[in-house]
Order: structure tokens, then C-alpha cells, then sequence
């Protein structure tokens, strides 16, 4: 029998993330795996040692990136692919790697380095990202989940205090993009294939996260959406990604970000789908052309 490990964060002890688990280990041992659940510090990372014991294959659930790396070093074929989950987990350099593969998304300006108690005030530089993507604007830090860490900025009083604020953080500016206040679309893609999409929807907050308040419910997607959310998986290698549309002008999807390491109980409870299912499915279509 084959078998894998689903890895998850242990400090996080919501049950958001072992739930995450759970329907990874139901959907793999659907289909005869024997699934064992692995916080990550359980993983003694002794980089000069090899692990005496090892699965067939892991799934990663966390942002750990560096056991991620650990593993992989091993010779376990770890999905989604470390570099994929470093990428997906750093805002900006998703960004850089979208818009190099020309997928929709809002207009995007990569903030500079500028390092902690120090200041570019007075360079010229923040009139120049004013001018060019006007207010409201959306400034994101590179790092954070569930909708956190995003800022709607409308004021330039809101705009100089939050780049003070964030000097020594990697952030980004972005478009607001006004026809999605408050709604999105979460696609999951595996494989290169949509498997289960959901709309989200907040009256109360310019976000759709349901984490911030926001509710969903299902919905089908145009073939325009479909093809938005696959090109965006594509082009950060992310065999499976959660990918955020936006409502363009004419309601013309761009992609909002790509998470790797993407939660499925909402649009599990939404659809009826366990996107698990499609995961290990693949997974094992992946593992057995590597034993060949």
C-alpha cells in the first residue's frame, strides 16, 4: 500500500487546519493510501541526516517552505512543489511572474526595498505611484493570508502613514478595482483543470473573504474565467492553486492572486466537491509516471 504524509502547521490550532487535513486524508484514503497526518514540527529537520522513515509522497498544507525544501531534498516527490509555495506566498514575486506570463490583473507597482526607520519621503517617488494608479488603491503586503494584510487606501493621508508604516516590509500597490468592491471568484485548478468554483460575495467590507465576513454560493464560470484561472496556475507552475478573480470592466475576470497552499472546506461546503479528490487523483497520475 502505498502511503503519504499530509503536512500541516502544528502552532496553528484553529480548526481551519487540521480540518484541511482531514479532508486530504479522507480523499486519499478513498483511493487505498494510507494517509498519515504530520504537524511539522514533528519533522526533525537534521539536514546532514536522512529520514529513517519516508512516504511515497507528501502533501504540503503549510508555508513551512523550508521543510518543503527538506523533504524535496530527500527524494520525496512533494506537491505543491516548494518553489510553488514560495512564490505563491510572496505577493510581489507572484505578481512579477503573472504579469511576465501576461495574465489579467490589476495594474501593479512592486514597492522598492526601503529598509525599517528609514524614509523615501520627499524623493518624488510615492507622488509618482499616486499619479500613476490614483486613489482608492489598494497597497498588499507580499505576505498574508485570508484576505489579511490587504489595505484600501482612499485618502494620501491614509497612503503616506501606511508606507511609513510598512518601511522594512515588503508591500505592493495595486489598482482598485472599483466593479469588485466586495465580490470575487475562487477557482480551484488541478492538474491544468478546474475542478470547483464558488462566488464570494461581502456587504460589508470592500474583501469577499469568507474568513472576513464574506458569504458564498455557487456559480458557473464563463469560459473566460475558466481560461484566466488556468493560464494563472500555469504561470507560476502551481499544479494545484486556488486562484481570486476580479470582475473587470465589462465583468472580464483578472486575477486577484494565486494561493498554493489553498483551504478547500468552504468550497467544499458550497459545492458538495472535496477538491482533495482531485488532488490525490493527480498526485497518483504524477507519482506512478515518475516510478516508470
Amino acid at each position: 500500500m502505498q502511503t503519504c504524509w499530509i503536512v500541516y502547521n502544528g502552532s496553528l490550532t484553529h480548526d481551519k487546519f487540521i480540518d484541511q487535513a482531514l479532508l486530504l486524508q479522507e480523499a486519499a484514503e478513498k483511493q487505498g493510501i494510507q494517509a498519515i497526518l504530520v504537524k511539522n514540527y514533528e519533522l526533525l529537520m537534521n539536514v546532514q541526516q536522512s529520514l529513517p522513515l519516508r512516504p511515497d509522497f507528501v502533501v504540503f498544507l503549510d508555508k513551512d517552505i523550508l521543510l518543503a525544501k527538506y523533504l524535496k531534498n530527500q527524494g520525496i516527490p512533494v506537491f505543491n512543489d516548494p518553489n510553488v509555495i514560495e512564490i505563491c506566498d510572496n505577493k510581489a514575486q507572484q505578481y512579477i511572474m503573472l504579469a511576465h506570463a501576461q495574465v489579467p490583473m490589476p495594474s501593479t507597482i512592486i514597492a522598492p526595498k526601503v529598509y525599517r526607520e528609514f524614509s523615501i519621503q520627499h524623493t518624488g517617488y510615492y507622488e509618482q505611484v499616486l499619479e500613476t494608479l490614483q486613489l482608492p488603491m489598494i497597497i498588499k503586503e507580499a505576505h498574508g493570508s485570508f484576505g489579511m494584510r490587504v489595505y484600501l487606501i482612499e485618502t494620501r493621508e491614509q497612503f503616506f502613514e501606511k508606507v511609513e508604516e510598512l518601511s522594512g516590509i515588503e508591500y505592493v500597490f495595486q489598482e482598485f478595482i472599483g466593479n469588485s468592491r466586495g465580490r470575487d471568484i475562487r477557482v480551484n485548478v488541478v492538474g491544468g483543470q478546474v475542478v470547483a468554483c464558488m462566488h464570494r460575495h461581502s456587504e460589508t467590507d470592500f474583501r469577499a473573504n469568507i474568513t472576513n465576513g464574506g458569504t458564498a454560493s455557487p456559480i458557473i464560470l464563463t469560459e473566460r474565467q475558466k481560461e484566466v484561472a488556468i493560464q494563472a496556475a500555469a504561470a507560476l507552475n502551481a499544479e494545484f492553486a486556488g486562484v481570486d478573480l476580479l470582475f473587470g470592466d465589462d465583468e472580464e475576470p483578472l486575477v486577484c492572486e494565486v494561493n498554493g497552499v489553498a483551504h478547500i472546506r468552504n468550497i467544499y461546503n458550497v459545492t458538495g466537491i472535496n477538491v482533495g479528490d482531485f488532488m490525490i487523483s493527480y498526485i497518483l497520475s504524477k507519482v506512478e509516471a515518475f516510478a516508470i
